[in-house]
């Protein structure tokens, strides 16, 4: 294709590979697999996003979780405004922070104190290093299917689900890093008792994403979970929850308030910051007090709570609760997924769809509940790849990814669902078509 040939989104991706490795500052915006280039986006409002060449898209990808209320929703945005005339930083302490702070440990009770970070992969970074201090144990168990962030010691595949068979996903891991990573599948109570029996006395902690959400969405039993709660108890061992994306998302109190259930720790970051960069940790008063200057594990960053985003998440948070805008979001997203269901069941397509709460999962048949990694359909990325494109030609721009989840928002009205329900069954008609024919 020459340079004629190109639309602008074109000739900004070739720019860009040429300073950015392959193009992208985080790799699923590349559009790897997608055998083209992405979009470039110039701007964004409400459940819409525009391209650089000036067409408009109805975003199911939402920044990847953090924007609930949609893009550039007035209120936060009226505060984000207030908030840069004020102050951008301050490399001090300030009362935006704090505020945010106490209505948070107000609202959730197993977050007795917390500590703002800039992002997630930080706060599960120093969650682990507060469990490994106040057990004074090395090891950590985490599931097949969780990403926890690009934390060296948990970018690790499943083995055999025992220890020592735990090896490195990403180059430039070492051994070292992961050799007290112990990894287990999910939804398997049996395999978690073996890797207790083994190893009981030396893990610190035991980390879940109670939704799993980054390797499709592996919605786990309430019972599964109580057992991780119960067998931490009974072995001495924290248990970690990542609602990095659950949290404040299928309720305010997230997946802990869902399942009734009390992490020791627990880390969160996306949508409470309202979209800007922010992440935080927290729990139990006693665990919490191990940060330093308290305590001696050591923790610092520049920008942690920064204002902006300390202003835009309390702001976006209250917004929630004063509105109960998680029942409108879920019950939308729950018509959304049901309408997909039945249009791929009345043309007998091969795809399906998951939902949970504003969460949902385009995915290929399966007989079972699809709560693990080797229950994932086979063929997902080839049928996904085609889907994305011819949804992506009809204006509708889903994560490009097979395997990322669509997150809803309360810009996303029924109108707007309805239709991009009916576009979705299209494109998938014609593409069983092509198949067949």
């Amino acid at each position: 294709m020459g340079k004629k040939d190109m639309n602008e989104s074109d000739q900004l991706f070739e720019r860009a590979k040429k300073v950015s490795p392959g193009g992208v500052h985080s790799p699923v915006r590349s559009f790897k697999g997608m055998d083209r280039a992405p979009v470039f986006f110039k701007s964004a409002e409400g459940c819409h996003l525009t391209s650089v060449e000036n067409r408009r898209y109805v975003d199911f990808c939402m920044s990847f979780g953090p924007l609930i209320l949609g893009h550039r929703d007035p209120e936060v945005e009226e505060a984000v405004r207030e908030m840069i005339g004020t102050a951008w930083t301050f490399g001090a302490c300030e009362p935006y922070s704090l505020e945010l702070a106490e209505w948070l440990t107000a609202e959730l009770p197993w977050v007795q104190k917390l500590r703002f970070v800039s992002s997630g992969t930080e706060a599960v970074m120093s969650a682990l290093r507060v469990a490994r201090a106040a057990t004074g144990r090395k090891k950590i168990l985490k599931f097949e299917g969780c990403y926890h962030g690009h934390v060296d010691s948990l970018l690790v595949k499943a083995g055999s689900g025992l220890a020592g068979a735990s090896a490195s996903s990403s180059a430039g891991v070492s051994e070292e890093a992961v050799h007290h990573t112990l990894v287990a599948a999910l939804d398997d109570e049996e395999e978690v008792r073996r890797v207790f029996s083994e190893h009981g006395r030396d893990i610190a902690a035991v980390i879940i994403e109670p939704l799993p959400a980054n390797f499709g969405l592996l919605p786990q039993r309430a019972e599964y979970l109580k057992f991780l709660r119960d067998i931490c108890t009974q072995h001495g061992s924290l248990l970690i929850f990542d609602e990095v994306i659950s949290g404040f998302r299928v309720a305010l109190g997230g997946m802990a308030e869902v399942t009734g259930l009390r992490p020791d720790l627990v880390c969160y970051g996306k949508i409470l910051g309202g979209g800007f960069p922010v992440g935080c940790y927290g729990g139990r008063a006693d665990l919490m007090d191990q940060v330093a200057p308290l305590g001696p594990v050591y923790q610092a960053g520049t920008l942690s709570a920064n204002p902006v985003g300390m202003r835009a998440g309390l702001v976006t948070l209250k917004k929630m609760k004063s509105r109960n805008l998680w029942s409108e979001i879920n019950g939308r997203a729950g018509r959304f997924g049901a309408d997909l269901k039945a249009g791929f069941a009345k043309h007998n397509l091969p795809f399906d769809v998951s939902v949970e709460s504003s969460l949902f999962w385009i995915h290929g048949k399966q007989k079972e509940p699809i709560r693990r990694v080797d229950r994932l359909p086979a063929d997902q990325s080839t049928g996904f790849k085609k889907l994305f494109l011819g949804c992506l030609d009809r204006g509708i721009y889903l994560a490009p990814n097979a395997y990322e989840v669509g997150f809803l928002s309360a810009a996303h009205g029924d109108e707007v669902l309805s239709q991009v329900a009916a576009q979705v069954i299209e494109v998938a008609s014609e593409l069983e078509k092509t198949t067949r024919g």
